[in-house]
């Protein structure tokens, strides 16, 4: 395994004869690594002056040296050369990300780069950013790879940043244990939308690898593929992961299963490292050791958050915020009768369960769409049985005048001391009531909604938080045509918006500031896919997404395994049209692999 350490003056000559062969490895003439050489060469005093480091194997053997110069707030990535039998292994990039890692916390917030043109794809796929001022000559120490002869290089830059202050206090700036409990969670609640069976949950627990910012564990209810967690680890630059999985045949209850292996049991709780679930639940507090508070999860009732909405609306002081009538009804006939008087006056209306996951269990109903169905009696008999709400549809941001976003969501997370903090907005992708994945990053959230979706969210934070809720949660909202924002729901639990945040997060601190993360919950495959062809698949699309100028992360393989296959994904750019275009590229690309089994 190769490890970083600082070089030493001793060192000095060794490391030039690696620079040297570095150099050479591209092709450069006799004439030209002799003009380089007095500028590449480094003396036992630059050691320390250069803060050189050097990438050492599990042999001992230096195969890779890097400098960060000059002094906060800009610096300069000096030397980043690598010995040429291990070109292609990684430890460039290792080299890269701990340059930026030490220029963090030395206080740079502008990194240098000047690259040679053979070295420019390198820079790019680490999150660098070309710019237009000039750079060095060719022959320049900065410059890992050059054509002979010398020309011009083109000058990157990054933007080191630490790790965000939310994050930091989710799991205290370090390492957790992910546990993913979607099922178990979902099961807690008698419910006629949820899956008995719960094999989507069970896909849908591959987000652990996703809870914080850097898992030391994933534990995990199915098999995952091997292929998954090696690509995922190396696009986010984590190291020592340990997968369980495999835990459950059937029942839902992962902290259970877990419990029932007492060595693992051990090993996971005994780490002294956070131990995160998808959500709480009891067997979780049994497992974690911390007691179950009943009620805690009470505002995971859509009626019992939409009084909580009420109640902080009373207090005045949320303008933006306007809160939709809701109504719960006690039978379905009565429910048939609301909905069709609603029809009659030509108001469109939202069916609700209590509790649901991803839009489950909510219908939207325009009077067109009631009268197709044949009246409210005939919609009614087609929905799950169970408790049901019937609440007032909000109008979108069409009637505004614009094309912005219809619905966004708040995160935050109540901290085990009782502190809410505010984790940020975000825009979701809805489908007829139904969650389909969510963007966060800079200027995502437009200005006009901004101010009253941070204040309301946070209200609700600190009312969860008096209630004795303690962890991650969110409020959703639709935008109304008014310029305001409907709240409709709290989730108490982590959500897809949440591990886009992570992602984000993650990428900031490793390769720059300002990364925009998308999170698609479905994205469908022209073919069922064997492990070793989903293995082909998620490494082509991480390698064009970063020719694109974009991060490619598989979220969810399993689903690639299904009758009628799909991924979740993640992809992340600096900008809303590389964004864009990588997403579209990975939906086209993932159809397409049905292309090979048809005729020719």
């Amino acid at each position: 395994m190769v490890k970083v350490r600082a070089a030493r003056p001793a060192e000095a000559e060794d490391l030039t004869g690696l620079v040297m062969r570095s150099k050479a490895h591209w092709g450069y003439d006799a004439a030209f690594l002799a003009a380089c050489a007095p500028e590449l060469r480094i003396r036992a005093g630059d050691v320390t002056a250069r803060r050189v480091v050097v990438a050492e194997n599990g042999r001992g053997e230096v195969v890779g040296v890097a400098s960060l110069e000059g002094t906060p707030p800009r610096a300069e990535l000096g030397l980043l050369f690598v010995e040429p039998s291990a070109v292609g292994q990684g430890v460039g990039r290792l080299l890269y990300r701990d340059v930026l890692r030490r220029a963090v916390e030395l206080g740079v917030r502008r990194l240098v780069i000047d690259s040679d043109p053979h070295a420019t794809g390198f820079y790019r796929a680490m999150g660098a950013v070309p710019v237009a001022e000039p750079a060095a000559s060719a022959a320049s120490p900065a410059a890992p790879a050059a054509e002979a002869g010398g020309t011009a290089l083109v000058r990157f830059e990054a933007a080191p940043v630490p790790l965000a202050d939310w994050a930091r206090a989710w799991t205290g700036g370090g390492r957790a244990v992910h546990l993913g409990n979607v099922g178990e969670f979902n099961a807690q609640f008698a419910d006629a939308t949820l899956d008995r069976e719960q094999r989507p949950a069970h896909h849908y627990a591959c987000l652990a690898a996703f809870y914080s910012p850097h898992p030391a564990a994933l534990v995990l209810p199915r098999p995952v593929p091997r292929g998954w967690t090696e690509l995922v680890c190396r696009q986010l630059g984590w190291t020592g992961v340990e997968v369980y999985d495999g835990l459950l045949d059937a029942d839902p209850g992962l902290a259970e299963a877990v419990r029932a292996r007492p060595a693992l049991a051990a090993l996971l709780t005994g780490s002294g490292l956070p131990l995160v679930p998808w959500g709480r639940t009891r067997a979780f507090g049994r497992l974690a050791g911390r007691p179950w508070r009943d009620g805690e999860l009470r505002y995971e009732s859509k009626s019992a958050a939409h009084g909580l909405f009420g109640r902080i609306l009373a207090d005045g002081g949320h303008p933006g915020i306007v809160l939709p009538r809701q109504w719960r009804v006690d039978g379905r006939w009565a429910a048939a009768r609301m909905l069709a008087a609603r029809t009659r006056a030509g108001e469109s209306t939202v069916l609700k369960s209590e509790h649901g996951v991803g839009g489950s269990g909510t219908t939207v109903l325009t009077p067109a769409r009631v009268r197709a169905a044949g009246g409210a009696r005939a919609v009614l008999r087609r929905l799950p049985r169970g408790p049901l709400l019937v609440e007032e549809f909000i109008g979108g941001a069409a009637s505004r005048g614009d094309e912005g976003p219809r619905d966004l969501t708040y995160d935050g997370f109540v901290d085990e001391a009782g502190r809410a903090h505010e984790v940020g907005g975000a825009v979701m992708e809805v489908a007829d009531g139904c969650y389909r994945g969510a963007t966060v990053g800079p200027g995502v959230v437009p200005g006009w909604a901004e101010k009253s979706l941070i204040a309301f969210g946070a209200a609700v934070g600190r009312e969860l938080a008096d209630s004795g809720y303690r962890g991650w949660f969110d409020v959703d909202f639709v935008a109304d045509g008014t310029g305001r924002l409907a709240p409709t729901e709290t989730n108490l639990r982590l959500t897809g918006p949440s591990i886009a945040f992570m992602v984000a997060a993650r990428l900031d601190a490793l390769r720059g500031a300002g990364h925009l993360v998308r999170i698609a919950d479905r994205v469908e495959l022209g073919a069922r896919l064997p492990e070793a062809q989903l293995d082909e698949l998620c490494a082509a699309l991480a390698r064009g997404c970063a020719e694109l100028g974009a991060v490619f992360v598989p979220a969810i393989p399993t689903g690639a395994f299904e009758p009628a296959p799909w991924l979740g994904v993640l992809v992340a750019a600096r900008g809303r049209e590389v964004l864009d275009a990588a997403e579209a590229w990975v939906r086209a690309e993932a159809l397409a692999v049905g292309a090979m089994f048809g005729p020719s």
